[in-house]
Order: C-alpha cells, then sequence, then structure tokens
C-alpha cells in the first residue's frame, strides 16, 4: 500500500461503506432515513434498499426488532451496509429520541414489517426498538412509511385489515404488498426508492417534464343510475387508478382538472385540482362535453368506470315499496361517453381510454381492448383484468396492458396503481414528444 493510501485511510473519520452516498444521485441529500427492521424472512431486502437510499444521497440509520437479530440478519450486515451504529436495543443513550424525536429524522420507513409490529402500532404497544421509535415519532409528526410481508391469509385477516386501516388514519403510509403465490410479498426496493422520491419531490419531476404546463382532463371513480331516490346500481370502481394518475401528473406540473363520481372518502384532497362532482352517466358526459367545447385540453385520460346501464323506467319521487313484492326492472345501455370526445373537443388532444375484463386471457384482453381504441379513435388504451389475484376492484395494485393505435403493447405486471400512473405519463409524453 502507497504511503499516501495509507495517510488517507488513517485519516478518515467516516465508515467507509459511506462513499457511496450520492453516487447514482442526489435528490434526497442530506435526508435522515431511519430503516426499521422487523422479524420477517424477506429481512435481506432491507441490506439492498439501505444502499439504495444511500446512493441517492440519503443518510440511512437501522433499528431492529430482536426477532430479527437473533435469526434473519446480523446486525454487523446493516453496519457494513449503512456506516452507521445499529439500535438493537435501547440504553441510556435514549436511541429512540436521537432518531424520532421532534425534526430529529425526516422519514421513519419499516422494511419489512410483520403483521406482529403493525398491531402493536396500531394499539401503542411500546415494547422492542422499533416500536419504541415509532412511538415517538407518531407524537413528533414525522413522516412513516410501512411495508408489510406476510402470508396473505394473514394480511387477510380482519383484524390486521383493521389495524392497517388505524395506521392510515394515523397519516402512516402504508407500501402495499404484491400478492403472489399465496402471499403478501414485500414490494422491492426499487418501488420503495421510487415512493421516497416521490415523496421529497423530486423523481417525477425530473422524468416526465416534457408534460409540464399541459392542460390534463381526468375522469375518476365510477357513476351511479338510479332506481329510486335513495337505491341506485353502479359499480365496485375505488376510484385509486384515476386518483393516482391525477396526483402523478400534478406533481410533474400539469393543470389538472377532475371529473369525479363516486370515490372513497381521502381522495381528492389537493387543492391544486380544479375538481367537477358529478353522480349519474349523463351528467358526467354533459361536464366532459361542457369542458372540452368550452376550454383547450392537452390530454383526456377516461379513467372512470361509467355504469353501463341505467334503469329503464324508474320513480324519482317515492321510495319503492318492497312489501309489495317483486319488483321488475329493465335496463338500458347508457352513452359510450368516449365516442363522444374527439368531437366534441376544442382542439386536437391525446386521449387515452380505459378497458376492464373479468378472468380473461392476454390476448383476448388486447384484441377486445385494440378494438375499442378504434372505435373512440383514442391514442392509447389501458387494459386490465380486475379477476386477477392482487389487482382486483380496491386493489391497491394492478397488471395493465397500455395499447397504441399500431397494436404496439407494453405490458406492466402486478404493481403499485402509482407507479402505473407514471408509466402512463411517461408513454404519453414519449408519444407527444414524436407527433
Amino acid at each position: 500500500m502507497s504511503l499516501r493510501r495509507k495517510i488517507v485511510n488513517a485519516s478518515r473519520i467516516t465508515h467507509p461503506s459511506r462513499d457511496i452516498i450520492s453516487s447514482e444521485g442526489n435528490e434526497i441529500e442530506g435526508k435522515k432515513i431511519v430503516l426499521c427492521i422487523t422479524s420477517s424472512i424477506s429481512a435481506y431486502k432491507a441490506i439492498e434498499l439501505a444502499r439504495l437510499l444511500m446512493r441517492h444521497g440519503a443518510d440511512v440509520y437501522s433499528v431492529m426488532s430482536p426477532g430479527v437479530t437473533s435469526t434473519l440478519l446480523n446486525p454487523e450486515i446493516m453496519k457494513w451496509a449503512t456506516g452507521n451504529d445499529v439500535i438493537t436495543k435501547l440504553t441510556g443513550d435514549l436511541e429512540h429520541i436521537f432518531l424520532a424525536d421532534y425534526n430529529m429524522s425526516d422519514l421513519i420507513l419499516i422494511y419489512p414489517c410483520t403483521g406482529n409490529t403493525i398491531g402493536k402500532i396500531a394499539n401503542g404497544i411500546d415494547d422492542t426498538p422499533v416500536t419504541s421509535v415509532l412511538s415517538v415519532a407518531l407524537g413528533s409528526k414525522i413522516p412513516i412509511m410501512i411495508a408489510p410481508a406476510m402470508h396473505k391469509s394473514m394480511y387477510d385477516n380482519e383484524f390486521i385489515k383493521q389495524n392497517i386501516c388505524r395506521l392510515k388514519d394515523q397519516g402512516i403510509e402504508i407500501l402495499d404488498p404484491l400478492i403472489s403465490e399465496g402471499k403478501a410479498k414485500l414490494i422491492s426496493p426499487e418501488q420503495v426508492l421510487k415512493f421516497i422520491l416521490t415523496k421529497f419531490n423530486k423523481y417525477t419531476k425530473s422524468r416526465s417534464s416534457l408534460l409540464t404546463g399541459k392542460n390534463v382532463l381526468v375522469t375518476v371513480g365510477s357513476t351511479i343510475e338510479y332506481i329510486d331516490p335513495i337505491r341506485v346500481i353502479t359499480n365496485l370502481s375505488s376510484g385509486k387508478m384515476g386518483n393516482a394518475i391525477a396526483e402523478e401528473a400534478r406533481k410533474i406540473g400539469t393543470n389538472v382538472t377532475i371529473i369525479y363520481g363516486h370515490v372513497p372518502c381521502g381522495f381528492l384532497q389537493s387543492q391544486d385540482f380544479n375538481v367537477i362532482k358529478v353522480s349519474t352517466t349523463n351528467e358526467m358526459y354533459n361536464a366532459i362535453v361542457c369542458e372540452l367545447s368550452s376550454k383547450k385540453y392537452d390530454i383526456v385520460i377516461l379513467a372512470a368506470a361509467v355504469t353501463d346501464f341505467a334503469i329503464g323506467e324508474k320513480n324519482l319521487r317515492e321510495k319503492i315499496d318492497t312489501r309489495k313484492g317483486k319488483v321488475l326492472i329493465s335496463l338500458t345501455p347508457t352513452k359510450k361517453i368516449i365516442d363522444h370526445v374527439k368531437r366534441v373537443s376544442k382542439n386536437n388532444i391525446f386521449l387515452v381510454a380505459f378497458k376492464a375484463e373479468y378472468n380473461m386471457a392476454n390476448p383476448d384482453i388486447i384484441e377486445k381492448a385494440y378494438k375499442k381504441l378504434k372505435e373512440c379513435n383514442g391514442d392509447l388504451i389501458v387494459a386490465n383484468d380486475i379477476g386477477r389475484e392482487g389487482a382486483g376492484v380496491g386493489s391497491d395494485n394492478g397488471e395493465v396492458f397500455i395499447i397504441d393505435k399500431h397494436k404496439k403493447v407494453n405490458h406492466l405486471p402486478l404493481q403499485n396503481k402509482r407507479d402505473i400512473a407514471r408509466s402512463l405519463l411517461y408513454t404519453i409524453e414519449r408519444y407527444i414528444d414524436s407527433s
């Protein structure tokens, strides 16, 4: 070894593993991220995640529960990975306060998080270094992300579902697992990185700047059709896909207008949207026609699940009395809104359609979607099968096929809907750029 290298090594004041910080980007440079690891078999993935976060600028501190350190992952590995001491127990140094008190860190991330730890956090149980850090962070309002990992049967347990809802109500962000092979699998380190970069408003802004300033119209949720004044028919659309598209489009600087029907509480809270509320299919049609014929839009994305049938004869003045016995109703098809979009538009728009199927083979999904794309004179269509495991109605994940006018197909395997939204916007950008 040269004398110069010996001098450099002797004078080093930081761990050599920290040399990778910002080696692939500085998007989260200066951010202090606390990586909490619980005793899931997928705990080994925390090593890769820590290194990814560091390569994009973060300073990562690890906290490990007793179960993971005893059988699954040696703390020395995480010290090597991050270059920082690893917290495996709390001492008089008050490690949980150092990491999670007011303004002490920028993000607390549990990766992976077991059902046991989810239950402890939701019910205020504080008996491990991880739960102690979370207990302090909940009080100090440091942002928290949790990535669950467990068997699907556990994830479907109603008590665990209720606990997850309680965590969401406290503002904790859940990075939903991918349902596959009977398991609720931990999402990949790359996906977590995308979520974190997006959270700090770097990732999408740098990727899709070509769409900045464009006027975008997005339809979201489902419509309803009245049977009587208080009863309706509708579909089970959650609105999550449309909401993800609107949110991601806003983050890259587009001017977003949302026309939405029925969506769960908690969606569409941003003040950056121009929001138009509708109920029925005809109301959505009229709202779209009004917007497109009076304003100049560049992109229209019809992600809403419009109710396909309306009641042929209905009485909206009085409730149907069930004591009268059987009631027969006739259904008539509703208007195909998308067929009218380009005809009424004030200028030449880029039109994106959606087509949902149920339990259908890939070639048939693509064929039916392509037929619809030609019928509506659209530019892209997003097709999916909501009968597939992990991609059902209301799921945070999806598997889609993006098909263009030349029948070119881009298959996006099962992934979070926000990732799908980003991929779709990136695809739109490429087509607009090449036109």
